[in-house]
């Protein structure tokens, strides 16, 4: 039996995976890394730390799995997106902290840039908005801000590159810096259309382009590696962004076909199929994944607290003392009684995209009970994809099946709401490694372990499918109330 290594490089943790040659996840390793607040709104990675999370992890996957070295064939790389990092390619250093796809520092950069009147230029280009949330404001402000940054990258010494362009130049000892066409084009400075970088946005948020790596379809071999000496030398092969790595991971092959990623925010996508389409107010157009010569594309939207409002509840207000416990508490209680939670606590993604808006619970009365705040808490996530879900529906593209993946989707209560609160059927997958899954079948269509999507298609398990049980009148109801609690966060 060989085995696919795949490395999900997230917000809060690397996990390693083995998966064999049916795709099925065979062991995992998890290693948390340090989240670092500078600043209020502030959010940063030691990228060295990660690096070295990621080689221990693959070395005590390697020791609790107890399999041959030999039978491990190829390396998969899933990661957080628009987590950005700077590096001196003399000396492999970082030049600051990676700046974190949370991080609001450059804010005032963004503004700026939209006061300019840049915003219509660049949305045509890359299908995004101008908003921190993206790398490229953040590569701006360690060039402007960092000792030496801005002269050291004009004068060719330093490399950019999100998380997977860090670990495969790591992994290769510098001799390969490239990324996949998903996590270019969230930059902000990738043209979705030529499938190139930019020359114009490279000038607006004054990146030279030394500093880009090469770009590469996702079922490509980046190069080759021993992994620090831990395996003989094995092809990379396969590299998604997460949420890319869901949508496929998930095989949403077809248009209308679409995925939500709970983790510790949300990714909702849908395949719009081969042409890049504007997006509905408030969401964006992306790479879905490229694969045997084709690109696909999605309207994606990005929430940016989902499971971190959970991880809240449990951590600063110590409502529950585990994530599974919010699921019978929220049972216990037929509503929220009236409650409403707006987890704004970084802002608001997607569809509001409010840097400023500010966490709000309302509604409550003397009878409201710690019950009725996580109700509320669960809810607001369901509340938040429909926000998405509805626009996406509106542009025309007709959602043929919401397919999830992610720890939340264990809870029960949620998957319903979800159901009610979209009117559609949810599609429960089996597989709680989609990204990493995502990837790894990315990497069999490299290798050629599979011929086409098709095939990978043929390898899809049985699923647990929820529907609506909730008066359609019920739901709107519920859901004018949130939009009304929501523009109460709201400062624009």
């Amino acid at each position: 039996m060989k085995y696919t290594l795949a490395i999900d490089q997230s917000t809060s943790a690397t996990k390693t995976m083995l998966f064999d040659e049916n795709a099925l996840l065979f062991a995992r390793v998890s290693v948390e890394h340090k989240q670092f607040y500078p600043q209020p709104g502030w959010v940063e990675h030691d990228p060295v730390e990660i690096l070295s999370n990621t080689y221990n992890s693959i070395e005590t996957l390697l020791q609790r799995s107890n399999i041959s070295k030999s039978d491990i064939a190829s390396v998969a790389i899933t990661n957080q997106r628009e987590t950005i990092v700077v590096w001196d390619k003399r000396t492999g250093h970082p030049v600051y902290n990676a700046i974190v796809w949370q991080c609001n520092r450059g804010s005032e950069i963004c503004d700026y840039l939209i006061t300019q009147g840049y915003e219509p230029q660049v949305q045509k280009k890359t299908g995004l908005i101008i908003n921190p949330y993206f790398s490229a404001s953040g590569v701006k402000w360690i060039l402007d801000n960092v000792k030496g940054a801005r002269d050291n990258a004009r004068n060719g010494h330093l490399l950019l590159g999100t998380m997977d362009t860090w670990l495969i130049w790591n992994f290769t000892s510098g001799k390969v810096h490239a990324t996949d066409y998903t996590n270019a084009c969230r930059t902000l400075l990738f043209n979705i259309h030529t499938l190139r970088w930019d020359s114009e946005l490279l000038d607006i948020f004054t990146v030279p382009s030394s500093m880009m790596p090469n770009i590469l379809p996702c079922d490509a071999v980046y190069g080759t590696t021993t992994l620090n000496g831990l395996l003989p030398e094995i092809p990379i092969a396969g590299v998604l962004g997460d949420s890319h790595g869901a949508l496929v991971g998930q095989m949403c092959f077809s248009r209308g076909m679409g995925k939500a990623t709970y983790g510790t925010g949300s990714s909702i996508a849908v395949n719009i199929g081969e042409k890049a389409l504007p997006p509905p107010r408030g969401l964006v157009t992306s790479i879905g994944f490229s694969a045997k010569g084709k690109v696909f594309y999605e309207f994606e939207g990005n929430i940016h607290c989902t499971g971190a409002t959970i991880k809240w509840l449990q951590d600063e207000l110590q409502l529950i003392t585990s994530a599974a416990e919010s699921e019978s508490l929220a049972a216990s209680v037929e509503s929220t009684d009236g409650v409403y939670l707006v987890p704004a606590f970084a802002g608001l993604g997607a569809p509001w995209w409010d840097n400023d808006a500010k966490g709000l619970i309302c509604g409550m009365n003397r009878g409201t009970g710690k019950a009725h705040i996580v109700r509320a808490a669960l809810e607001s996530i369901a509340y938040q994809i429909k926000d998405l879900i509805s626009l996406i529906r509106e542009s025309g593209v007709e959602l043929q099946e919401l397919r999830v993946d992610g720890g939340p989707v264990k809870n029960s209560f949620l998957m319903q709401f979800q159901a009610d609160m979209l009117q559609a059927r949810i599609n429960r997958s089996a597989v709680e490694e989609a990204s990493a899954l995502g990837s790894v079948l990315m990497g069999g269509l490299a290798l050629n372990r599979w011929s086409d999507l098709n095939a990978i298609t043929s390898l899809r398990t049985e699923n647990d499918y929820i529907t609506s049980k909730m008066p359609d009148a019920q739901a709107d109801a519920l859901y004018c109330e949130w939009k009304k609690a929501v523009k109460r966060t709201l400062f624009k």
